[in-house]
């Protein structure tokens, strides 16, 4: 009955026009059908020579939906870069890298993912040696075009994936600028959640003829899932999970991580300390996949450790915490994540462990969704303790009152004979979980909080041209925004602009009354301040 219902989805993949290539590649994935971005798009990659404008929100499956025509399309092993695909954020980049490299199969295509934050000396190195398709940050890209080493001049396709974003965050003149440098031959794609007017201009300057596709808006909802977060440092994070694990009278659930290669480690460190795991991503072959999946459905491991694209469309109901060991990447994956909890009535537990680094993104989760995520402090190890002494009290009680032990009666008798009751129970009480209830188990958690580094850089367009000092620009701040000077710290005067680092709510002040005051069709005098490549 499986194998006849894997066929049927695949069948739905094949009426798009994938070849057996793609369909295998697909089924080794686990991908049960296809999303309405995909039904949409795909065909019309395959069969039209048109560019392509997509809305759809992130977490539709548009990574596949512009992927795989491409994989299909294109001819490996090329002397030149074929496909460039842009991407607001690190993150995202990656992401996508990771998903086009296990969707190509056995197609020998090079893939190289370039981005602010990794050494630029081994982006240089993959690229010398000759790349497919290269996914990249705007910023990052154009560095590497004023280093004349990424030639964007024969490309085949070039991908804005989420422009909304890029637009956001101040992106769309780089991206503008790397589009001069591409050919005109070139499909272009733009997939956005929102179409603001800067993105349709966009659309309508450079795509002159292309196709519009809109699939319908999900609601964003996470009602029957209780919310909370734990502030820890990223060295940490494992022992708090551990933590989260054994306070709970009955664990049940996923546990998100962003690469394969925290998968492994995660699920790989559960099983050495004891705990029942399984890892799940993308690089398993499909029989690997189903056992796995078989033994997490049947009960027989409480704890899947998984990526977001391994653990797309998988139907598990019932589970009792989702797990972010690391964020999501946005609002939409976040809902989709926790709302695998609390399911069928039920109520569920989503649980985020945010480090200092990723408090203004957990901000902006939390308003997107409408969520209210609580904070609360992990449990310590004499509570942990406290609550398995407590457990294995009414495990023995429900054994006393449910089961029978007359075949234990002798051997109880015989170590009574002599022996102080209480001191005989001890010891066997020592024997049977005397690893378990071991307070070395656990580890030491330094203690974090995010307020005292949830800060925001903003990006002042007055300099030293304009005869600001840093005392001048405090002041202008203040009296612009009632914001008040002494939260404004790590002033820093350029030539032709400055900076200052304030706390996450005063940065939103601040940019709203700067949003206002601005002059139509230029941008505001203060923005948040671009990550640092």
């Amino acid at each position: 009955m499986v194998e006849k219902d894997v066929f049927m989805e695949l069948l739905k993949f094949k009426k798009l026009g994938l070849s057996s290539q793609c369909l295998d590649a697909l089924r080794k994935k686990g991908f049960e059908e296809p999303t309405e971005i995909q039904e949409k798009v795909i065909p019309i990659l395959l069969t039209e020579d048109v560019d392509l404008v997509g809305q759809a929100q992130t977490g539709t499956g548009k990574t596949a939906a512009f992927a795989l025509p491409m994989i299909e399309k294109l001819m490996p092993g090329a002397s030149h870069v074929q496909v460039l695909i842009l991407a607001p954020t690190r993150e995202l980049a990656v992401q996508v890298a990771e998903e086009i490299n296990t969707l190509k199969g056995k197609k020998n295509f090079s893939i190289c993912p370039v981005y602010g934050g990794q050494s630029i000396d081994v982006q240089l190195r993959k690229l010398k040696r000759g790349v497919d398709i290269v996914v990249g940050t705007p910023g990052r890209v154009i560095d590497h075009l004023n280093r004349k080493t990424l030639k964007l001049d024969k490309i085949s396709y070039l991908v804005l994936d989420e422009a909304d974003e890029m637009l956001n965050m101040g992106f769309i003149e780089d991206v503008e600028e790397i589009m001069k440098h591409t050919n005109s031959g070139k499909r272009t794609m733009l997939f956005s959640a929102t179409m603001p007017p800067r993105i349709a201009s966009i659309a309508k300057k450079y795509m002159a003829d292309y196709t519009h596709v809109t699939v319908s808006k999900q609601q964003l909802t996470t009602s029957l899932t209780d919310q909370i977060y734990f502030e820890v440092n990223e060295t940490d994070k494992f022992e708090a999970l551990c933590r989260i694990i054994d306070i709970e009278t009955e664990f049940y659930g996923i546990v998100f991580c962003r690469t394969k290669l925290n998968v492994e480690e995660v699920a790989h460190k559960l099983i050495d300390r004891g705990y029942d795991a399984e890892a799940l991503h993308g690089d398993l072959s499909q029989n690997q996949r189903e056992r796995i999946l078989y033994k997490f459905k049947s009960g027989k491991v409480a704890i899947l450790v998984a990526t977001d694209v391994a653990a797309r469309g998988l139907d598990i109901n019932d589970l009792s915490h989702v797990i972010n060991f690391a964020l999501p990447q946005d609002p939409d994956s976040y809902v989709h994540r926790i709302g695998r909890t609390g399911r069928a009535g039920k109520e569920g537990t989503a649980i985020t462990f945010v480090t200092p680094e990723e408090y203004r993104k957990l901000v902006f989760i939390t308003r997107s969704t409408k969520s209210d995520i609580r904070k609360e402090k992990l449990p310590s190890v004499n509570e942990i303790i406290a609550v398995k002494k407590e457990r294995i009290k009414s495990d023995i009680y429900n054994v006393m009152e449910t089961e029978s032990f007359d075949e234990y009666c002798g051997m109880a008798k015989d170590l009574l004979t002599n022996n102080d009751p209480v001191g005989v129970l001890a010891a066997v009480l020592k024997y049977s979980f005397g690893d378990e209830m071991d307070e070395s188990n656990y580890n030491e958690i330094r203690e974090v909080t995010l307020d005292k580094r949830g800060r925001s850089r903003l990006f002042v367009a007055l300099g030293k041209v304009d005869d600001i000092t840093p005392k001048k620009l405090v002041a202008f701040i203040t009296e612009q925004t009632d914001v008040k000077p002494q939260v404004i710290k790590d002033v820093s005067i350029c030539e032709k602009f400055s900076f200052i680092t304030v706390p996450f709510r005063e940065a939103e002040i601040i940019l709203k009354v700067f949003k206002s005051k601005k002059k139509h069709g230029k941008r505001p005098m203060v923005e948040k301040a671009r990550e640092e490549k």
